[in-house]
């Protein structure tokens, strides 16, 4: 099949109900949960190096370096099994997962999934409470 015989679709909207009265308008309708959360957006390690110049009043290079810093001191804190906490944000953790089977989807295959580890992360219960 070609792009050229492709039918565009109609939106939904546009089509009325087949035999259940008239259509019902988007503005009666009750809001789902994803039309009333705003958009996600991501912050990245440029961003926050941003951030941290403007609220910490350090050089581009000088904050880009404690961040990486950081990241690093946090990333091999896991790697050793020690648990980091960051007051007022979370507790970062490393938890063991046992070894179950699984279903590979395309072929429905069951299939063994070893025993390996995982990073859990906790919200503080102020940061919770504030979103």
């Amino acid at each position: 099949m070609t792009k050229s015989s492709k039918k565009p679709a109609a939106p939904a909207a546009a089509k009325p109900a087949a035999g259940k009265g008239p259509a019902k308008s988007a503005a009666s309708e009750a809001p789902t949960k994803a039309a009333v959360s705003a958009p996600a957006l991501k912050v990245g390690k440029a961003e926050l190096t941003d951030l941290i110049v403007t609220s910490a009043g350090l050089s581009k290079k000088d904050a880009s370096a404690a961040l990486s810093a950081t990241l690093e001191v946090i990333a091999e804190a896991l790697k050793s099994g020690q648990t980091v906490g960051l007051p007022g944000v979370g507790t970062f953790s490393v938890k063991a997962t046992t070894a179950r089977t699984g279903v590979r989807p395309g072929t429905s295959e069951k299939i063994q999934i070893a025993a390996g580890k995982k990073v859990s992360f906790k919200v503080a219960t102020d940061l919770k409470k504030s979103l």
